[in-house]
């Protein structure tokens, strides 16, 4: 008796497009209310725009040789890159390129890193409000007066 390649295969039913969609949205919205309200600075919110665009563009990569059979990226490359602040461009390229949608032991670490990476971000916000840290490097006045002139 022989196993089916599609029975030992981790393949599942993607979860609904709708819930990665209001995840983003909330994360979006959240971080542009701590933003607003607690005066983050904008390295933030740009870390995540920066590592955002790398993993949507690996994503994209990662599929295109998946398609014509080539040289594939690492799922732990992969992940990485959504723990270090990319997560919303790898949710953004999931579904628009329908990647590593199905595949229920990926999704599920893929999750674990979206879940510890805005707990990561939400514990050093809160630790930087009440201990009063300056979250603008000094490095970054002198960068402005330099353009400034």
């Amino acid at each position: 008796m022989s196993v089916s390649t599609a029975s030992t295969r981790d393949l599942s039913r993607p979860l609904p497009a709708a819930l990665s969609w209001t995840v983003l949205i909330v994360f979006v919205g959240g971080f542009a209310l701590a933003i607003l309200i607690l005066g983050l600075p904008w390295w933030m919110p740009a870390l995540y725009v920066a590592m955002s665009v790398i993993a949507f563009a690996t994503y994209g990569i990662d599929k295109a040789a998946a398609r014509r059979g080539g040289q594939r990226v690492s799922e732990q490359t992969l992940l990485t890159l959504g723990l270090v602040c990319g997560w919303p461009g790898a949710l953004v390229a999931q579904q628009l390129f329908r990647h590593k949608t199905r595949k229920r032991s990926f999704r599920r670490a893929f999750w674990r890193t979206v879940v510890l990476n805005v707990l990561l971000l939400g514990a050093f916000i809160a630790l930087a409000t009440v201990r009063g840290w300056d979250l603008e490097p000094a490095w970054f006045d002198d960068l402005g007066q330099l353009f400034r002139g």
